[in-house]
């Protein structure tokens, strides 16, 4: 966790105003309840999909890839941005879309057939906030990105239904101004009196594979969407002319790192957090994450602390709950 994970003194008011004040979207209150969020509109393909995904959180699914279809890769490729860079192939959404019917088959008929392979991720960097640092970016390519996009509609059919209702980065219908009201409404109306403010320093740069791919297995048994998670994670990267492996993180800018990057911390981080609130907490705990930056309030002084020395002891003990 970054440095900045301290605990401060806040000065949150005690309200008079009803518990009956509406919550925001996917509280972060403790039930079971709270796990999942609005249904999205899905295609009727994948509506069934997120069915079983919802009558059962032990399900694993075996046969995923033939909803990778010809239509799932033209809506993925629909939802590619026109002014968008290339990747390490040069091609642009505006030559791929002059013979895009035929182009589609193709690249459906690769996947299927096992000849789809992942290019490098060409590798560029982008000022951060402050100006003084930069940030890196990977840009995929073009295909990459469509099937990436593909594949992440199929997982998300599942996957939106185990993440927990205190997760709002990168998902359907959630942004970040949810979080931050979530995260007003807690302060202001629920016993909150200390907050634990941090970061996962350099997460997307150091996810490790196995361990995601370990994740992944509680629900994907499908070992073709496996393998090519497994492929994009070790396409490398293509930097200044010169291809460097990726042993390790996930790229960003790749369509299909924000959604494995919640599935991570989903169980590296919110299951964890989950139960520790509800089984060693003396007082009431609120969480909010959004992406790799969270937040925890706590009614008492000693679950702050507490929680700040587990969480240092956990990053260097990695371990799915």
């Amino acid at each position: 966790m970054a440095d900045r994970g301290v605990v401060l003194m806040t000065a949150a008011k005690e309200t008079s105003r009803p518990e009956g004040r509406p919550r925001p979207e996917g509280n972060l209150g403790g039930t079971a309840g709270d796990r999942t969020q609005g249904r999205v509109s899905l295609p009727a393909k994948l509506a069934r999909v997120n069915e079983v995904a919802r009558s059962s959180r032990q399900i694993r699914f075996t046969a995923l890839l033939h909803h990778v279809d010809d239509e799932a890769l033209t809506r993925a490729f629909e939802r590619q941005r026109r002014a968008a860079s290339a990747g390490v192939d040069g091609v642009t959404v505006g030559e791929y879309e002059q013979n895009l019917d035929a182009n589609i088959r193709d690249l459906c008929d690769r996947v299927h057939s096992g000849r789809y392979r992942p290019q490098p991720v060409r590798r560029t960097y982008i000022p951060k906030a402050d100006g003084k640092e930069k940030r890196p970016l990977g840009i995929p390519a073009l295909e990459d990105k469509i099937v990436q996009g593909a594949v992440a509609e199929v997982l998300s059919a599942i996957y939106e239904v185990d993440f927990l209702g205190f997760s709002y980065g990168f998902r359907p219908r959630r942004n970040p101004h949810q979080a931050l009201n979530a995260l007003q409404t807690a302060l202001m109306k629920e016993r909150i009196n200390w907050v634990l403010d941090a970061d996962v320093r350099s997460f997307y740069d150091s996810v490790d594979h196995e361990w995601l791919l370990r994740m992944m297995a509680h629900r994907i048994a499908d070992p073709r969407i496996l393998r090519l998670i497994r492929q994009w994670l070790r396409a490398g990267v293509l930097e200044e002319g010169e291809w460097r492996l990726t042993e390790v993180g996930t790229p960003q800018g790749a369509g299909i790192s924000p959604l494995l990057s919640n599935i991570f911390l989903h169980y590296a981080f919110d299951l964890w957090s989950h139960a520790w609130r509800s089984q060693q907490a003396r007082g009431r705990v609120i969480v909010v994450r959004y992406a790799d930056d969270f937040v925890m309030g706590f009614e008492h002084e000693s679950d702050a602390r507490k929680m700040l020395a587990d969480l240092k002891e956990r990053r260097c003990r990695p371990k799915v709950c």
